[in-house]
Formats: C-alpha cells, structure tokens, sequence
C-alpha cells in the first residue's frame, strides 16, 4: 500500500535511563555515521522504523491495544538491540552472551520473534513507557519524514552497550543536561526533537520521575510549524505538553 508524503514512515526512539545515586540520570546516546541520509554524525537516542516484521510480532503478542503503539515498542527492542547490543522490554533481561548470539542473529537477517522463541524469552512491553510523539510537517524540508513515538525505559542491569560500526559510531551514557552541554560547547550535534526531549528531560532526577511525568501528561502529536517572532523564523511547538522550550532561533537549528 502506498503512503501519502505528509503521513510520515512510522518509527520509534528509546530513552535508555539509568539512575545515578546522588547525581542526574544517565542517557544512552549514540553518534550516528557521518554517512547517514537521516541525522547523520548527530546524537540521537536508540531507535528506527517500524517494519512489517514488527506488526506482525506486535499483532502475536498483544491482542489489546493500539496496534500501532505495539508494533513501535516491538520495534524500538529490536533497534535497540541491533544498535546498542541492549536487551531491553524482556521479561527476564538475557545473559550477555545470549545478547551477543541474538544481535548477531538480527544482523544475519533471522527475526526478532524466531530470535526470541529460540532463546525463550517473553517479551514486556509494559516496561517501555510513552513519552512522546513527533511528526516534521514535510513543508519542513527535512531529509526523511518519520512519525516517531519516543518511549522510556530503566536501563537493564549487567549488560554493556557497544556501536554497531554501521549506523553508528559512538555510544556513551550521559545526563540530558551534560549532553546539551556537550553540543553547546561544539564537541557535538543534536536535531531539533532531540534538543528539546533533553530539555524535559533534564528537568527530572530519575527513572520514577521521569516515568511518573510522562505517564500524567497527555501525548499530543508533535508537529513543529515556523512562526516570525522578532523578524527572525523560529521552529516551534505546543506550550502545554511538558516542554520547558518551545521555540528556538530558526538560524541554530538542525532539523535532519
């Protein structure tokens, strides 16, 4: 079935968090290769497009819900897995060496559900918490048009990330706050959604908190339109959705 332009290819983000005693919560972010169409050499989080594999898997296992919502979480454990070697949304977290032959089954091309099965592991979807969702108008003029739900989740215990040396380069954990530092000072770039979820981010001191805000917050679809404020354009987007920045100089902005 063909997909209208404006409607946007679905996809899904992970904010990996763990908690840091004393200190803000760290961020798995990801450097991704210079050679990518989409956000190349930017920070992003874990993430990518929800495939048909994943709708499948989706429909198998959760017979109530949002069907798109649960194809984005299945879809969001397999990048994330692909990307970071992470084993998250499982009901039991996989051993590391399990987590070595399943990443290096999804790069042989088998399916996250065969990988899965032959593992017996049951997947939690439960554990991925929605956090928000955002969709570029395509009068934007980005690179690739995706309608992305971002979700979070408590990093899994006693498993190391590691790149994938395809899309993506480096992987480090940071708070949100030092990881906008970070680009502010040069020594990195973040597009614009990233940019202002680091901000909400930012403003909590763990993975209760953060997940206890996005589950009392309503989620709207994100859809930044360009307004003239000063004689200058400025990208913007909803005031009442938990973003404490809603708009920024058009000049400083990395869309894609």
């Amino acid at each position: 079935m063909s997909r209208n332009v404006g409607e946007g290819r679905p996809a899904a983000t992970v904010v990996i968090v763990r908690d840091m005693p004393g200190s803000p919560p760290h961020i798995l972010m990801m450097e991704r290769a210079a050679t990518m169409a989409f956000a190349g050499g930017a920070l992003v989080f874990p993430g990518g497009a929800v495939d048909a594999a994943d709708r499948a898997l989706a429909t198998g296992i959760a017979k109530d819900g949002d069907a798109d919502d649960m194809a984005a979480r299945i879809a969001a454990i397999r990048e994330t897995l692909e990307e970071s070697g992470l084993g998250i949304g499982f009901t039991t977290p996989p051993a590391p060496a399990q987590l070595m032959d399943m990443r290096a089954a999804l790069a042989a091309g088998e399916s996250l559900a065969a990988i899965a099965d032959a593992h017996g592991l049951e997947f939690a979807l439960d554990q991925l918490v929605p956090f928000s969702r955002w969709h570029p108008a395509a009068a934007e003029h980005v690179t690739r048009i995706f309608d992305t739900r971002f979700y979070l989740v408590r990093a899994p215990r006693d498993q190391t990330p590691s790149v994938d040396a395809t899309e993506n380069v480096r992987l480090f954990w940071s708070a949100a706050g030092d990881t906008i530092a970070r680009c502010d000072a040069g020594q990195g770039r973040i597009i614009f959604p990233t940019r202002r979820n680091l901000e909400r981010l930012a403003l909590f001191d763990s993975f209760d908190a953060m997940a206890a805000h996005a589950s009392s917050t309503p989620i709207e679809m994100v859809r930044p339109w360009i307004e003239d404020r000063a004689g200058q354009s400025h990208p913007c987007i909803p005031e009442n959705i938990g973003y404490p920045v809603t708009a920024e100089p058009l000049g400083g902005v990395r869309r894609g």
